[in-house]
């Protein structure tokens, strides 16, 4: 789908308490489609990284109306698609756990950056 050269804006929601591989399951099914349609996907998605990726689409979508009302464009939020979706990862948080005869064993909690960008499409 292509987008035209006007109204472009990102969201970026770091340090997301969720391991990247589980929020790329639900990011993969949103990257392309139209914001309506991805958020009603994410709405009923039973993934708990729907809800994090939901938050930052949202927001993603308030910086490109307050960028067209900024720059005094106009802009049609039925005609925005998610342009570019990406979960990178985030610092682990190093825990330990007790394991057999004494000792410990690492534990790594995983974070996510999530990085969502919308776009006007070309009608």
């Amino acid at each position: 789908m292509a987008t035209r050269s006007g109204i472009e804006a990102r969201a970026v929601q770091r340090t997301a308490r969720q391991s990247p591989y589980k929020m790329r399951l639900v990011i993969d099914q949103i990257r392309g489609k139209r914001v309506n349609e991805a958020l009603a996907l994410l709405q009923f998605s039973k993934k708990h990284a729907a809800v994090q990726i939901g938050k930052t689409l949202a927001s993603a979508v308030a910086n490109a109306e307050q960028a067209a009302r900024a720059s005094n464009a106009s802009l049609d939020v039925d005609a925005l698609v998610v342009v570019r979706a990406v979960v990178n990862e985030g610092p682990k948080l190093k825990r330990w756990t007790p394991a057999a005869m004494g000792r410990a064993t690492p534990m790594l909690k995983r974070t996510s950056h999530v990085e969502i960008t919308v776009a006007e499409a070309v009608r």
